[in-house]
């Protein structure tokens, strides 16, 4: 049921992929708990991507890559999230910074990266800085000049997939301008050992410390344009979507075989109200998110707002449904083996994305009441 809404096709050549992930998800789902209890990434579930032509396919026409559009790509994502969301969360944050990379160093190293990323090489999302708060592409680490680049110290946060990246793509200040580079990760870069986090545990999105780490000058690349394929904006509503979807699917299989009084519990009027808004909700949020994806398809500019409006409310109906699964499973929903339980963990990950739904609350109130943006 909570498929319904997808009205709009994707482009020729695409539902192969997504048949194809879909398959893999399946096995994916099986052990996402198993990941989850011991905070490992799946490796192999990233290999298995690979192989399958993921990362060919988000890597744009341009960049010598398959060019998967928006739509197929908030697919592929949902597809990941409802299995493993974890999983979801690193490939996303992979192929943000592997297209990044080849699209923003497209006039100097643009084709290595492209080529890095078709060979299977791993990439990281490395701009979060514990001072700069939601606002990633706003660095405060200054980068001092070097021979051959510059030098950076610092830290960068939540760095999904960190531990196994070939390339990490991190910003900072160079002259006064936020810059953006390919780093290779050394010595000079090490991980700080406070992972252990309430939701996502598989990500291992870890806090990375760089001591006069050298941005290389031929690694340099521009800044974020329109034009760009907005990978990772483009994803993170899915994440939540997906993960929406499967706290729903794990109720309505509570409801359906959990007996009350010698009836399932899907015969309590209450659980059926419940999940009729529920559901109702989780829909609205999957229309709001697919619109966005056509619009970016078809270039009206309006789909970055509505990007991020389809992610404020994804992030909160993830969290509704999720936590009306633990209401729906009671004590039995509430014990560490059930889904249930790891389904509300992860929703609430979603709303500590950047941008976080109080930042992008925010952003939308202050255009709907025509209040200036602050300086």
């Amino acid at each position: 049921m909570t498929n319904a809404h997808f009205i709009v096709p994707v482009r020729d050549g695409e539902r192969e992929l997504l048949d194809r992930v879909a398959d893999l998800a399946t096995g994916f789902a099986a052990v996402a708990a198993d990941y989850d209890e011991r905070a490992e990434l799946a490796v192999e579930h990233l290999d298995a991507l690979h192989e399958a032509g993921a990362d060919d396919a988000v890597l744009p026409e341009s960049a010598g890559g398959a060019g998967l559009s928006y739509l197929g790509l908030g697919r592929l994502v949902r597809i990941l999230a409802r299995a493993d969301p974890s999983t979801a969360t690193i490939w996303t944050m992979h192929a943000g910074a592997g297209v990044a990379l080849a699209e923003f160093t497209g006039e100097s190293s643009g084709s290595f990266f492209a080529d890095e990323l078709r060979a299977g090489k791993r990439f990281a999302n490395a701009l979060s800085e514990p001072a700069s708060g939601n606002r990633f592409l706003q660095p405060q680490h200054v980068a001092e000049p070097t021979a051959g680049g510059w030098l950076l110290s610092g830290a960068k946060r939540f760095v999904s997939g960190s531990e196994i990246a070939d390339y990490l793509l991190v910003n900072a200040l160079v002259a006064g301008e936020p810059a953006f580079f390919g780093v290779v990760p050394d010595e000079t870069v090490s991980i700080v050992p406070i992972w252990d986090t309430l939701g996502l545990r598989a990500t291992r999105s870890q806090l990375l410390a760089f001591d006069d780490t050298v941005l290389r000058a031929e690694y340099r690349g521009r800044a974020p344009r329109p034009g760009d394929f907005a990978v990772i904006p483009a994803g993170l509503p899915a994440i939540s979507l997906g993960i929406a979807d499967a706290a729903l699917d794990a109720l309505v299989e509570h409801a359906r075989t959990r007996e009350i009084l010698g009836k399932p519990l899907a015969h309590q009027q209450w659980v059926q109200y419940e999940v009729a808004d529920a559901q109702t909700r989780l829909a609205a949020a999957h229309a709001l998110y697919e619109q966005a994806l056509w619009q970016a398809d078809h270039g009206i500019a309006l789909f970055f707002d509505n990007l991020a409006r389809a992610k404020y409310l994804a992030n909160k109906v993830a969290v509704e449904v999720a936590q009306l699964g633990v209401r729906v499973g009671g004590g039995s929903g509430y014990l560490k083996r059930s889904p249930i339980q790891r389904h509300l963990r992860d929703a609430q990950a979603g709303q500590l994305m950047a941008y976080s739904t109080e930042v992008i609350a925010g952003v939308i109130g202050r255009g709907v009441l025509g209040v200036p943006d602050e300086a």
